[in-house]
């Protein structure tokens, strides 16, 4: 599947500070490569994100993303803590 970065990922990221960026970018590899990888502990979101995903990047933050079946891509929407589950 390819991947797409939303307007929204790409603002979150570029706040990120350089250490948090590299740790991010080589969890999306990760999952690019094998979104069923046990170290980035993807899973299907509840509630107010019920039919959204997230994986890990370290213990505070998260990926946020979409699966577009139809078109056969992943679309990254948020990155960072906890609070992006709001």
């Amino acid at each position: 599947m390819k991947i797409f970065y939303t307007k929204h990922f790409i603002k979150q990221y570029k706040k990120l500070t350089p250490s948090l960026k590299k740790k991010t970018k080589l969890s999306i590899n990760k999952f690019q490569k094998n979104p069923k990888n046990k170290t980035l502990k993807a899973h299907k979101l509840s509630g107010q994100l019920s039919g959204f995903y997230s994986f890990s990047v370290d213990y505070r933050y998260r990926v946020v993303f979409e699966i577009d079946k139809k078109n056969n891509q992943i679309i990254l929407l948020k990155v960072g803590g906890h609070q992006i589950y709001q």
